[in-house]
């Protein structure tokens, strides 16, 4: 755990080996037993999330799921060991229930299966609720606070921001009680402000709030997390930050040196930089960065960044006239992000399935595919103008001291889009769901370039490395 805390992650792997050994050969009181196998348990997929490594923590994580339904059937009362060294006891039983609930919905945020996430986040939550009607640990707190940081995320991708702007307003609720909370909180809270401010396409508002957390953490993977997020909206900007740009992807460059271990974050890394290669118009180069994405993502199960990859080099290939080829990418990415499920990606997807088909003179499955980018963007339009509504909207300009006790109502919805009204379908393409990765947007003329300079809206999400440890994934809490 101290080695976990200290982020001497080399160091972690053999120690948990020898120490799984141990416990198993431990001869003791069932209940001592499990309780230290929970421990152990949650260490070692704490471990591989913080590497994110999705696909190689199943194994230990489905034994913890299966050591809590041991632990929950035994009773405390049975004969306690005589030997004070043997009375290990570190969370209440229900306190366990919950933090598998918590890890369980850590690796589905990174997984990209977001409805799982959703259907353990409601039970927890629940659990939480009526444990803190008993009981006033300050963990129970912390517990819920890491689970709405997670959740927020989820809605982002799956195109609730109204809601996820409601609990990031929850989460500054549950920090204005505990300053120790907020402390432990507040990077964490200004990077899900900045990845809120990005999907409504509040650029200026988005890099306010990321240098306000990179300024409040000295978190490396969460310091990772949030330049990567940052570099994609500066290469959506264009332009105008180029010195700084060019700073920050060397300072995240995956190829030589990157600052953490996390396999998922690295493999973020690759994204973005396919993406600004994409946007400079060196396509090879993007493939190549690309590629390596997919490498990584498929080998770890990152559905979100495969879903992403595959869109993006589904529309490199478009441009370059390859229609097969694109086709070839952009359906799997449909499907893929079909089951997450992500509206961005499935709004990016269904565009260019549009004028692949289009091209290649299927109508029918043009019109098909067209359609689909209606309801999509429909439905985005009326979740960014409820989100903007909101008087919790007016926390984007929040950046200093604790978080504000109450919020003003907008006279209206503060969107920096134009003739929505025209052609929503077209715009809201420009619009960027995610807190993971940049999705270029792009209307009827996909050879434009000067036009995804200038509209792509660009974000990246991955979750967040989680308590002990989203772009590739952070869980950006800590249990304290």
């Amino acid at each position: 755990m101290l080695l976990l805390m200290e982020r001497k992650l080399q160091e972690v792997h053999p120690l948990l080996t020898l120490c799984g050994q141990i416990v198993e050969n431990w001869q003791g009181n069932p209940i001592q037993k499990e309780s230290l196998r929970v421990f152990f348990l949650v260490l070692q997929v704490t471990h591989y999330l913080d590497a994110g490594q999705v696909k190689s923590v199943k194994p230990c994580l489905k034994q913890l799921q299966q050591c809590i339904q041991t632990i929950s059937t035994l009773h405390d009362d049975e004969i306690l060991p005589s030997n004070p060294a043997d009375l290990f006891h570190w969370l209440p039983k229900e306190h366990m229930c919950v933090l598998v609930y918590l890890v369980t919905v850590m690796h589905s945020m990174q997984a990209g299966y977001l409805e799982k996430a959703q259907k353990y986040t409601d039970k927890a939550l629940m659990q939480l609720e009526k444990l803190k009607m008993l009981d006033c640990s300050p963990i129970l707190s912390s517990f819920q606070v890491i689970l709405l940081e997670h959740i927020i995320m989820c809605r982002l991708v799956t195109g609730h921001k109204a809601t996820a702007l409601q609990e990031i307003s929850q989460v500054c609720q549950l920090c204005q009680q505990s300053p120790r909370l907020f402390s432990n909180h507040a990077a964490q809270l200004h990077t899900l402000l900045g990845l809120y401010c990005v999907s409504v396409n509040c650029m200026d508002n988005a890099e306010a709030q990321f240098t306000t957390a990179l300024r409040l953490t000295n978190h490396q993977e969460l310091w990772a997390f949030i330049v990567t997020n940052l570099a994609s909206v500066y290469i959506r900007e264009g332009n105008r930050h180029q010195e700084v740009l060019y700073n920050l992807l060397e300072r995240i460059n995956p190829d030589h040196s990157f600052p953490v271990s996390s396999h998922c974050l690295r493999a973020a890394a690759f994204y973005v930089r396919g993406l600004f290669s994409f946007f400079q118009g060196r396509y090879n180069e993007a493939k190549r960065f690309l590629r390596e994405t997919l490498k990584m993502s498929n080998a770890e199960d990152l559905n979100r960044l495969t879903a992403c990859s595959l869109v993006l080099l589904g529309h490199i290939f478009y441009v370059l006239g390859n229609h097969r080829e694109s086709n070839n990418m952009v359906v799997p990415a449909m499907q893929l992000a079909s089951k997450i499920p992500d509206m961005s990606v499935q709004l990016w997807s269904s565009a260019l399935l549009r004028d692949l088909n289009k091209a290649c003179g299927n109508a029918i499955d043009a019109h098909e595919a067209a359609q689909m980018h209606q309801n999509f963007s429909q439905q985005l339009l009326q979740d960014h103008i409820e989100a903007c509504s909101l008087p919790e909207h007016n926390l984007i300009t929040w950046t200093d001291g604790p978080p504000p006790v109450q919020f003003q109502a907008q006279n209206g919805p503060n969107t920096s889009f134009t003739a929505v009204n025209q052609d929503p379908g077209a715009e809201a393409c420009r619009w960027n769901v995610g807190a993971n990765f940049p999705e270029p947007s792009f209307k009827v003329d996909l050879n434009c370039q000067s036009y995804y300079k200038s509209r792509f809206p660009g974000t990246f999400w991955m979750g967040v490395p989680g308590w002990a440890a989203p772009l590739g994934h952070c869980h950006v809490t800590s249990i304290a």
